[in-house]
Parts: C-alpha cells; structure tokens; sequence
C-alpha cells in the first residue's frame, strides 16, 4: 500500500512523467473499475507516445557491445587456436537469440505432430545443439557451402529456408522445401547439400565440394558435418587423406553429443579424442554449448582453408535432448537427471540469454517479446503444415532426372501413366 501510495504522490509532481507514470500505476490498479458482471478486462494500452518514451529510454540505456571469456579450445598440430575472448553486439545476440529459438520451438512443434501421428517415418530432433548450426553460420558466409547427416533441421533454417517449408516438408506436404518427397533427412537449399540418410556418407561429398571450391578459384570453403556415431566409419578417413593431399577448403565437423544411437562414445570408441582424428591434419575441440565458442572456432577454421592451408578438423562437444530419433525415448541409456543437469547448467539458449541480460544488453520484456513472435510464427507453419495438400500422384516421377531420361526405365519413366491402388 506504501508503494502504491508513493507512486500516486509522484504523478502530482510534474507534467513530464506523468505518462510513464501512469503506466506503471496501471500494473497495480484497475483505472476503468469495470463492474464485476463484465467481461475480464484486458491490460491497459499505454500512450503512443509514452510507450516511445519509455521504448527510447530504454534502448539508449542498453549496452550495445560487450566482451566475453569464452572456454580454451585444445588444438592439435596447431601453433595457436581460436582467440579466448569474444565481442558481441546487441543486435547479433537478439538475432542469435531468435534464431536458436526457433530451431528450438521447431522441433518442440516437430514431436508433438509425430505424436500425433501427423509426421510419420524418420524423424531426427536438433534441439540441445542449437549452438554448433547458429554459431557455426554465424563464422561462415551464405555462400559458402554446408552438408551435414539426418539431424538436419536445424541446418535447413540457417541456411534460409523459412519454417513453415520445414514442416511442411516433415508433413510430406506439396509446399515443403523438397515438394513433400524428401521428408526429416533431405532438406536442400542454395548451398545446402542436405540431410543424407546414410551413416557417414555425405562426408566423401562434403570433399568433392571443397575441391569444386578450389577448382573454381571461388574462395568459399565446405563445412562437412558429421556425428560421433560415424566418426569410426572408414569412408571419413579417406576423405581426410586426399583433402589433405590436394589442401581442399574443407571443414571437416564432428558434433560430439555423446551418444551414438544409443551407443555411449567411449563404448563406441578407443578414441573420443575426435579433433586428433585427422593425424595429419590440424584439429581443434571446442565448447559446442557456446555459441560464441563455435563462432570464434568457425572463423578461425574458415581463415584457415581460405589460407590455402588445406582442410581442419573441429569437435563440437555438445548434447542432445532427445533420442537418436523419435523412436528412441532416450532415457534407456541415460538417466532424466543427467539430461536435467546438461539443461540447467549449459543450455545454449540459456547461456546467451544470461549473458544478455547480466550485462544490460537486453531486457527480460524484449525477450518475451521475441518467444510470443516465434510461437506464433511456429503455430501458423504447423497450420501451414497441416493443411496444405500431399503432392498429387502425377508428381510422383518428377525431379528424378535433370532432363529427358536417357533410357525408359521401369516404374520411373516420367510419361508413364500411374494409377493409385490405395
């Protein structure tokens, strides 16, 4: 009652604030009294022009860049790593922060609707390794080039891709990124190589692409993803040994969440060293539950190839909060408290929204702002991706040569006619 008291005497005192005020009163008494048989009363809208008083003052206050410590990263036949230290500005922490959101809110939404039996067959969640997709785009550029294995939603974002084609594409819907036909595993945009469905086998790819980089003269590099499950495959090794016989701008990635499948690393390998994997190539370890450690590693590694330096090798240690898939319910292999224990001490959207907000470059409002903007813009993809028709059977045979088939082959020739027994 004191405090109500002190804030009604402050608006006698002076015309100026008299607005903000009042706003702030209004969070504490209803001025309208509305009688009790009425509808429930809605908040209050403040003035437009107190609300950009208020709005101004608010920004002109925030930090606008501020430094970090980020954790060492541990290199390999390398001189010197990534820098220790990180700038961030206001804007690239509110955009880091809604795109990590959203690829999180996204595949919340993704296993809600295979629950549903909405989305069926396989199903690869991203959510825990938000870090490694926004921090590794975020050292790189749009033209450089990115393929990764079947946890690729998340990647799929990034690379420009909006979210309502990504669930569309999970729902097998015409209006998904790959016309319904490719589903959770093949997502491909500009630059963007996919979602390969094979263990390992988008690797050798990732090599081919960085040779095209360097056969053009482009100056782009290729980031080569993998996971610690097929860090053992041997098709890797190769790729390894003739990127570092032609020096190719290759990226090579392993994300470290631990498990593969349901496999732990150090059952899975004699080595979970993954950064010295390459032997001859240069190798770094870093903090895949930081994204300004993966940004910082990203670009070191990126000047790196651009160098003529030939390929690096980097191991995000990171986590994941859902099973291998959806069929797998992850706690078999794992206990909740240990996945409860990675959530509360080293979630990624966490971290940089703490680090945010302890140093004045962001309010508490901006980001609950920024959660109902992306929940709405989740709500209306899922609508999207319900909603929008399955491609018709004619299509079934389109997009399987780039142009006229040169043989007729059985079952895919695109004029025969085809006919639905279902």
């Amino acid at each position: 009652m004191q405090n109500m008291l002190t804030l009604i005497s402050n608006v006698f005192r002076g015309t100026a604030t008299k607005n903000v005020l009042l706003i702030r009163l209004s969070e504490h008494v209803d001025l309208t009294s509305p009688p009790a048989s009425a509808t429930p009363r809605q908040p209050p809208k403040p003035p437009p022009g107190a609300m950009a008083v208020v709005s101004a003052r608010s920004y002109a206050d925030f930090t606008q860049q501020a430094s970090f410590d980020i954790k060492k990263c541990d290199i390999h036949r390398l001189e010197s790593g990534p820098p220790v230290v990180a700038e961030l500005t206001r804007d690239q922490g509110l955009q880091y922060y809604r795109t990590m959101n959203t690829m999180r809110r996204m595949e919340l939404k993704a296993d809600q609707l295979y629950k549903q039996k909405i989305i069926r067959g396989f199903c690869h969640l991203y959510d825990g390794q938000e870090a490694c997709a926004v921090g590794i785009e975020a050292g790189i550029n749009l033209s450089d080039h990115l393929i990764t294995a079947y946890r690729a939603h998340g990647y799929t974002y990034t690379r420009g891709v909006p979210v309502k084609e990504i669930m569309a594409e999970l729902t097998g819907r015409k209006g998904g990124v790959a016309k319904g036909k490719g589903g959770s595993m093949h997502m491909y945009a500009e630059h963007f190589y996919g979602g390969n469905g094979i263990v390992g086998a988008q690797v050798p790819l990732g090599a081919g692409i960085a040779l095209a980089c360097q056969y053009q003269g482009n100056n782009q590099v290729c980031v080569t993803l993998y996971g610690d499950g097929a860090a053992n495959q041997g098709q890797i090794f190769e790729s390894y040994n003739m990127a570092a016989l032609w020096k190719l701008p290759c990226i090579f990635i392993c994300e470290n969440n631990k498990y593969g499948m349901g496999t732990s690393v150090e059952r899975a390998s004699a080595s979970t060293d993954y950064y010295k994997r390459g032997d001859f190539i240069p190798g770094i370890r870093v903090d895949g539950m930081d994204l300004l450690c993966v940004r910082e590693a990203t670009k070191f590694a990126a000047d790196h190839c651009r160098a003529g330096k030939g390929p690096i090798l980097m191991e995000l240690q990171t986590y994941r909060y859902h099973g291998h898939s959806m069929s797998d319910p992850g706690v078999s292999y794992r206990t909740r408290e240990e996945i409860q224990e990675v959530r509360s001490k080293s979630d990624p959207i966490s971290t940089l929204k703490d680090r945010m907000l302890n140093n004045n470059m962001a309010s508490v409002e901006e980001f609950k702002e920024i959660d109902v903007e992306i929940r709405k813009e989740i709500e209306e993809a899922a609508q999207f991706a319900t909603s929008d028709p399955e491609p018709p059977l004619e299509d079934l045979c389109d997009h399987i040569f780039y142009n006229e088939p040169p043989i007729e082959v059985r079952g895919i020739h695109p004029w025969s006619k085809l006919k639905s027994v279902s």
